[in-house]
């Protein structure tokens, strides 16, 4: 049976909430709420479903909702939709600050409902078929650049676009990082717009993450480097390579000619399927909800990269700190 779903909030995500459950066998789209009434009308109108007047009435016919309003308002939204009898599904970044994930992780235990969080970088088809070659990595790289978009600037680009490869490190590894730094630059908002953080794991494992909102071209790009493979993944182009070596045990580089080594590695392409992150992130929420399935990010996962998040922008803090007081200028 499917599940009266609703999306609190329609801005430009929140709408692809809400064309997405209009398309899902799984799902009713029963409406949306949007504190721009002419904007819910338009997107309610497209869909085919109820633009609500306000968020409780919007409750009272759902089961389930996606929450996609800004950040700042996540927790409030969240909390009244759980106490109304709704599990939720709340964009990323989970909320503003730790505190706030904290105090939704507990009145999700309150309520007894459900509540996740749209990361939805893990469900590119791209990275699912990476993922079976993935298997304790010694070293991972992250880029992701994008164009400038007047969008998410009461946020730092750490939150509004690292926090994807952050979930993504943390999802692959199992456990937090053991230190980290990192340096970030504010260039056309008040807020920092590039960033890279390096993140240490207690097995010896090394992330490097690069984020940028003010690039001239678009890249997402992940690559696993590990004792038996080397595994690339394309999450804009969705595909990717694994260069895996045959017989790991007689691999021995610098004792062998460089030509022999290249013949026992077996260089494979991606078998990526189609789909829509999206739309495959939301069909797992709603799957799980009957027991049907693992669901898109737990909150305790959401909340884990919003906690690294929030260090790697106390540490690009610090960094900014030190070179004000190591500057010329402030000699």
């Amino acid at each position: 049976m499917a599940v009266k779903t609703g999306v609190w909030g329609v801005g430009a995500w929140g709408a692809k909430h809400a064309r997405v459950y209009a398309a899902l066998p799984e799902a009713e789209l029963v409406g949306i709420y949007d504190q721009d009434p002419a904007r819910a009308a338009a997107v309610a109108a497209e869909h085919g479903c109820r633009a609500f007047g306000d968020p409780e009435a919007l409750l009272e016919a759902c089961e389930a909702v996606s929450v996609a309003t800004a950040t700042v308002a996540h927790r409030e939204a969240v909390e009244r939709s759980l106490k109304a009898g709704c599990h939720v599904l709340v964009e990323k970044p989970m909320a503003a600050t730790v505190g706030e994930a904290d105090a939704m992780l507990a009145a999700a235990a309150r309520a007894s409902r459900a509540l996740q969080v749209g990361q939805v970088e893990r469900f590119n088809p791209a990275l699912l078929a990476a993922r079976p070659f993935v298997r304790a990595p010694k070293f991972i790289e992250a880029h992701r650049l994008a164009e400038f978009q007047p969008r998410s600037l009461d946020i730092d680009v750490v939150f509004d676009l690292m926090i994807h490869d952050l979930d993504i490190v943390l999802d692959v590894l199992g456990r937090m990082p053991r230190e980290l730094s990192a340096v970030g630059v504010a260039v056309l908002s008040s807020n920092a717009d590039i960033a890279n953080a390096r993140l240490e794991f207690d097995d010896g494992c090394v992330a490097n993450l690069t984020a940028s909102r003010v690039s001239v071209e678009r890249l997402r790009r992940i690559r696993f480097f590990q004792g038996d493979a080397y595994i690339s993944v394309d999450l804009f182009e969705k595909a990717g390579e694994a260069f895996v070596i045959q017989d790991p045990g007689s691999f021995k580089p610098g004792r062998a000619a460089p030509l022999a080594l290249l013949a026992g590695i077996r260089r494979t392409k991606l078998t990526v399927a189609a789909g829509e992150p999206l739309a495959l992130e939301l069909a797992a929420f709603l799957r799980s909800l009957g027991g049907r399935g693992p669901g898109a990010a737990s909150a305790r996962a959401g909340r884990d990269a919003l906690a690294i998040a929030e260090q790697v922008r106390d540490a690009m803090q610090r960094r900014a700190a030190q070179w004000k007081l190591e500057s010329p200028a402030a000699s």
